[in-house]
């Protein structure tokens, strides 16, 4: 079986790599193909498409990382029949407001849930689970990069590197120099 695993990756961080080492190794993956949508249907984004690519390529460097135009699930599930029947990997926060997805029954229909939650969590009904310690959240690490605080630990480093290289999400290297 493989895992999709779908976002805007506005910053992919080390919670999204924990959730899919974790289904990798809990659910028996061969593979995850981790899609980042270029414009979705349901948030903003602060980076464009092409950045958030480059960054999502260095987080998962030994995954298909690819760009999707559709901005809502279904649509893109639809384009990409290779994809029926894969698990695909959510938060348990995502799985809460699924019913408000465009067809969320056709999305349950064409693959397998797989819901990270925490140890000690209660299990969706109708879902694999996958066992996850990692509250982290993309939207409180842009707030706090472009607020000038060292997040590098819970990014992974190449994607911290892009950051810091790029300037990205108002990030502003602290020079030092010696008088």
């Amino acid at each position: 079986m493989i895992g999709i695993f779908g976002g805007a990756f506005d910053p992919p961080h080390a919670g999204h790599v924990a959730l899919v080492r974790a289904a990798k190794e809990q659910l028996g993956l061969e593979r995850v193909v981790v899609v980042v949508v270029a414009s979705p249907g349901h948030k903003e984004v602060q980076e464009p498409a092409r950045v958030r690519l480059a960054l999502a390529r260095a987080a998962f460097p030994d995954d298909e990382v690819v760009l999707d135009d559709h901005a809502r699930t279904v649509d893109m599930l639809r384009a990409h029949p290779e994809w029926h029947g894969a698990a695909f990997l959510l938060g348990a926060d995502e799985l809460a407001a699924l019913p408000r997805w465009k067809e969320p029954d056709e999305v349950r229909r064409l693959v397998t849930l797989a819901v990270a939650v925490r140890p000690g969590s209660p299990r969706p009904e109708g879902a694999l689970t996958v066992e996850l310690d990692q509250p982290v959240a993309s939207s409180d690490l842009r707030a706090r990069i472009a607020a000038g605080e060292d997040v590098s630990a819970e990014l992974p480093p190449a994607v911290w590197a892009l950051i810091e290289r790029e300037g990205l999400y108002g990030h502003r290297p602290r020079y030092t120099h010696s008088v």
